[in-house]
C-alpha cells in the first residue's frame, strides 16, 4: 500500500481515536485513509494554531497522547504557539507535518528542523519509508513516557512511496519511578521536624502521581497549611487548611500566610516566579523540593534538600518515618494564623462588589458561577486580567480536570484547548474562561464546534480591553484608555457561528444564562459584561 495509507492505518492501530487538523498537501492523503477506515474520528478546525491546542487540550484531559496533523510550510509555522504551551505544560502531544516535495523552488518549502527548534519540542524526521510504522510507534511511546510535545516529519515524498505494512506493538508504558536516596530523605525530615510554621506546596508533578491523600495527610501530621501552584490548582479543595493557589495568583490574605513560613516543603512544583512571588516566599526560608524529573529541581531556586523521587512515594515515605518516631509538632502554624481555617470564610468578604447597572463585577461573577456550574466541571482558562478572580472563586472537583493555557501565556489559545479538553471528557461538562481579547482570536473555532456539537460553555468577561495591560499602564503612569478597545458584540459573533449565545450584565442575567444551557446540545456562549476600570485582582 501506500505510506499514507499506512500511516493513516498505524495511527488507528495504535489507539489514536481522535485525530486533530487542517488538510494540505502534506496531510490530506492520510487523513483521507483515516477518515475512511471508520474507525476513528477526524477534527478538522479553522486553523492549524486551533487544531494544535484542541489535540493539546484533548491529551491533557484525557491523559494519553493527543495527536494532530497539517500541512507543510505556513499550516506547520501556524503551529508554534500552541506547540510551545504544550512544550511548557508538559502535554503529550504528537504533531504530524512533512516536508515539501523535492526539487527547487517550492513556494512552501522551510526548514521543519530550524522552525521547531526553539520550542523545546523533540523532532524526528521520517527518511526511509520502510521505518514510518516503527517511527510512528517510537514517537507515541516517547511522548508518553516524557511528556514532551514531539513534532514527527513525514515528507511528502515518503508518504507517497510503496511500502509493506505490519502493525504497530506498541511496548506497554511502565510508570517507572526512582529509587528514594535515604539521605537526602533523612536530611529533609531533619528539616521538617524542627520547622514551626512549615507551609506544603503541591504542583503538576503532585496531580500526575496522585499524591493528593498522602501530602494532605503529611501537612495534617505537620499541621501544615497547603497549597499548590498553578497546575495543581485545587488538588486540596474542600481541605480546611487549603491556601489555594501561592504567589500573584493567589488570594492575598493567603500570600500573607505563606510569606509567615519557615520552611517550604515543595512537591512536583516547578516554583517559578509567579508562584514564589520573584522568589520572595522564598527567601530566608529552608526549601525541600521533590520531583520525579531531576532537572525541574532548582530551576528557579536552589533548594536546601533535593529529593528526586515520585510525590506520592516521598509523601508517603515521609509520613512512615515521621509516624514512627511518634511526630508532635512544636507547634501549629495552622491554628496560630488561621484558627480554624478557610470553611467560615465567604468568598463574597473578599472583596466589595463594584458591579454597576450595566456592568458585573468579575469577582462576584466568578463566586455565581461557582455556585450555578456543576462540580463535577472541567475547567479551562486562556490568559488575561479576569484569571486572578476567576482561579481564587472557580474550582473543579479533580484538580486534573483543570487546565489553562498561562505557560506560555499567548492569549487565544483557551476556547480551541476547551473544545479537545470536551471531546476528551464527553461525560462532563466543560467550562472554559477567556477575556474579549482571547475570545476575538480563538472564537473562529466556535465553528469547528458547532459542526462536531462540541458542548463547551465559553464565558467571555469583556471589559472592553486588554485587561492586564489596562492595569499596567496606571501602574506606568500611563494614560490606561490606550488598551481600550471597540469590539462588535461577541454574544453576536457567536450566534452568527452557530453557537447559543446570551448576555450577562448582572447577577439576576447571569443565572438565568446557566439556566438556559440544559437544553443547548453544541457550544454556548455568555458574555458578561464588565467595568475596565474596575482591577478584578484587588
Amino acid at each position: 500500500m501506500k505510506a499514507y495509507e499506512a500511516l493513516a492505518r498505524a495511527l488507528l492501530d495504535s489507539g489514536v481515536d481522535h485525530l486533530f487538523g487542517l488538510i494540505g498537501d502534506a496531510n490530506m492523503d492520510h487523513v483521507a485513509k483515516y477518515v475512511e477506515d471508520g474507525r476513528g474520528r477526524y477534527i478538522g478546525a479553522v486553523d492549524e494554531r486551533g487544531a494544535t491546542s484542541m489535540a493539546d487540550g484533548f491529551a491533557r484531559a484525557g491523559g494519553r497522547v493527543g495527536v494532530v496533523t497539517v500541512t507543510h510550510g505556513p499550516g506547520a509555522a501556524n503551529t508554534l504557539n500552541p506547540v510551545v504551551e504544550a512544550v511548557r505544560a508538559h502535554s503529550p502531544l504528537l504533531l504530524l507535518t512533512g516536508d515539501t516535495p523535492a526539487g527547487r523552488g517550492h513556494a512552501q518549502s522551510i526548514d521543519l528542523r530550524a522552525l521547531f527548534s526553539a520550542t523545546g519540542a523533540s523532532y524526528r524526521l521520517v527518511s526511509d519509508v520502510a521505518h514510518l510504522v516503527d517511527e510512528l510507534r517510537s514517537a507515541i511511546e516517547q511522548v508518553t513516557t516524557t511528556r514532551t510535545p514531539l513534532v514527527l516529519n513525514i515528507p511528502v515524498d515518503v508518504q507517497n512511496k510503496d511500502v509493506d505494512y505490519l502493525a504497530p506493538s506498541l511496548t506497554s508504558v511502565a510508570r517507572t519511578t526512582p529509587r528514594l536516596d535515604e539521605d537526602s530523605l533523612d536530611a529533609a525530615l531533619g528539616i521538617v521536624a524542627t520547622a514551626r510554621r512549615p507551609l506544603v506546596v503541591a504542583g503538576q508533578g503532585a496531580v500526575s502521581s496522585g499524591a493528593g491523600r498522602a501530602i494532605a495527610e503529611l501537612a495534617d501530621l505537620l499541621q501544615a497549611p497547603l497549597a499548590t501552584t498553578a497546575s495543581g490548582k485545587d488538588l486540596f479543595f474542600g481541605h480546611p487548611y487549603d491556601l489555594g493557589i501561592m504567589g500573584s495568583l493567589g488570594h492575598p490574605w493567603a500570600v500573607d500566610v505563606m510569606a509567615k513560613a519557615d520552611c517550604v516543603i515543595a512537591f512536583g512544583a516547578g516554583l517559578n516566579p509567579n508562584t514564589t512571588v520573584d522568589g520572595g516566599l522564598l527567601d530566608g526560608r529552608a526549601l525541600i523540593q521533590c520531583d520525579l524529573y531531576p532537572e525541574r529541581i532548582g530551576q528557579w531556586t536552589a533548594p536546601t534538600v533535593a529529593i528526586h523521587g515520585d510525590a506520592n512515594d516521598v509523601a508517603m515515605s515521609m509520613v512512615q518515618q515521621l509516624n514512627e518516631i511518634d511526630f508532635r509538632p512544636p507547634g501549629s502554624f495552622r491554628v496560630a494564623e488561621m484558627g480554624q481555617g478557610v470553611s467560615e470564610r465567604s468568598p463574597y468578604d473578599d472583596h466589595e462588589d463594584e458591579s454597576t447597572d450595566s456592568t458585573l463585577d468579575m469577582r462576584t461573577a466568578a463566586i455565581a458561577l461557582q455556585e450555578m456550574l456543576p462540580a463535577d466541571k472541567v475547567l479551562v482558562s486562556d490568559t488575561g486580567r479576569f484569571v486572578l478572580p476567576t482561579w481564587r472563586y472557580l474550582h473543579v472537583q479533580d484538580s486534573g480536570k483543570f487546565m489553562h493555557t498561562l505557560a506560555w501565556s499567548s492569549i487565544g489559545l483557551g476556547i480551541a484547548t476547551a473544545i479537545g479538553a470536551a471531546i476528551a471528557s464527553p461525560e462532563r461538562p466543560t467550562v472554559a474562561l477567556v477575556g474579549d481579547g482571547g475570545a476575538m482570536m480563538g472564537m473562529i473555532e466556535l465553528a469547528t464546534a458547532v459542526q462536531h456539537q462540541v458542548p463547551v460553555v465559553v464565558v467571555v468577561f469583556n471589559d472592553g480591553a486588554y485587561g492586564a495591560e489596562y492595569t499596567k499602564l496606571q501602574q506606568h503612569g500611563l494614560d490606561p484608555r490606550h488598551s481600550l478597545l471597540r469590539w462588535p458584540s461577541l454574544a453576536t459573533l457567536a450566534r452568527a457561528l452557530g453557537a447559543h449565545s446570551v448576555t450577562a450584565r448582572s447577577v439576576a442575567e447571569l443565572k438565568a444564562a446557566v439556566s438556559d444551557l440544559a437544553p443547548v446540545t453544541g457550544p454556548a456562549v455568555i458574555e458578561v459584561h464588565a467595568d475596565p476600570t474596575v482591577n478584578p485582582g484587588m
